[in-house]
């Protein structure tokens, strides 16, 4: 079986996933077929989005 090569995604690209995993208006599965991404990944960037993005002293 022929590995695949390592795909680097762009922060751009990530983002765009992101949001729209956040809209909740479609399913991980659902966003990784659109997307061609591993729904684990996606819960991963959105993750780590939330994280960074908490506001600490607020």
């Amino acid at each position: 079986m022929a590995k695949r090569p390592r795909r680097n995604h762009g922060s751009a690209f990530k983002a765009r996933v992101v949001l729209e995993a956040i809209k909740e208006q479609q399913t991980l599965v659902e966003l990784g077929q659109r997307f061609q991404v591993h729904p684990n990944q996606i819960a991963q960037w959105k993750k780590q989005l939330l994280q960074r993005a908490d506001v600490k002293g607020a």
